[in-house]
């Protein structure tokens, strides 16, 4: 017989998931003054499931998110080269922390890496040749929605890789790593970490949400099968390439919002910076010229209005 309160539990955290996915939207449209207003009948903070209450967490992620502007203009200022590398199972949430950094960032400073699979050419190449050319330049932020991690996640569970390659990426990655920190990159890496039950009910969301059903690949669905295979191999990763120049930083994400949250105040502590002052913004007159006549434009090159 189910017990009441696990049922409300599980309820509570099937309608969590599907909060979760329309807050994107909300999150670009509100502002720090406008969240006590909207989001009065929310008290608390911790709902039924134990997870964060949405307007504390709407209000810390806008005030990280303003330090993440702070810390794009100290890495425009100094010339600073960073990059940030985003492990985990699938539906761990790295996609999702990954927006809340560069939701109001300048694509220009902070851009996003996610590669697909290699062609054929480049499985010929040395394998982090098509992951260089993605390095970040002096005053810019790189973050991998997965990374050259592949060859010791997916690419050894699948059988994508000998086990021979397999074992010279073990060999290689510390050093191309070390090699990286020396050149100036700033190198941060996060694994996402989730349960199996709670993998198994955001996979569960994503079949029966068709507005997310594209994320579920049949690589995904395999992973959810070989989920044992994909711990070991998780194991095996974080052992041998956490290395005191780039050390991994486990982030617990069965709460999505409070792995956001830890992510990025976690982030921006890897980083000293300062406010960067800024001259007051003033808005040039417009000029006016007396023969300037504006042409119409025909109707028919306008976008149907029917909205």
């Amino acid at each position: 017989m189910t017990n009441p309160s696990s049922k409300k539990i599980a309820q509570a955290q099937i309608r969590e998931e599907f909060l979760d996915g329309y807050d994107e939207e909300l999150e670009l449209e509100l502002d720090e003054g406008l969240i006590d207003h909207l989001m009065d009948s929310f008290h608390g903070e911790t709902t039924l499931d134990g997870s964060l209450d949405r307007r504390l967490y709407f209000k810390e992620l806008f005030r990280l998110q303003g330090e993440l502007v702070k810390l794009q203009d100290w890495v425009v200022k100094e010339g600073l080269k960073i990059v940030v590398i985003f492990e985990g199972r699938d539906a761990a949430g790295k996609g999702g922390a990954i927006k809340r950094i560069t939701q109001r960032l300048n694509p220009r400073v902070c851009r996003v890496a996610a590669l697909p699979a290699p062609s054929p050419r480049e499985k010929s190449q040395w394998y982090f040749q098509r992951y260089v050319s993605h390095l970040p330049a002096a005053g810019e932020m790189v973050l991998f929605d997965r990374s050259w991690y592949n060859r010791a996640g997916v690419e050894k569970v699948m059988g994508f890789s000998a086990e021979s390659e397999v074992e010279e990426f073990f060999r290689s990655v510390p050093e191309f790593e070390k090699m990286l920190v020396r050149s100036g990159i700033i190198l941060i890496k996060y694994w996402f970490s989730i349960t199996d039950e709670q993998q198994h009910l955001r996979f569960s969301m994503r079949i029966k949400d068709p507005l997310k059903q594209w994320k579920l690949s049949p690589m995904d669905l395999e992973s959810r099968r070989l989920w044992e295979e994909y711990t070991r191999a998780k194991e095996e990763m974080l052992e041998r390439t956490h290395i005191p120049e780039a050390p991994w930083w486990i982030v617990d994400a069965v709460d999505k919002k409070r792995a956001r949250l830890n992510c990025i105040n976690h982030l921006l502590e890897q980083v000293k910076y300062d406010e960067v002052p800024h001259d007051a913004v003033e808005l040039p007159p417009r000029i006016y010229h007396d023969d300037y006549i504006r042409r119409p434009i025909p109707p028919e090159m306008f976008v149907p209005s029917k909205y």
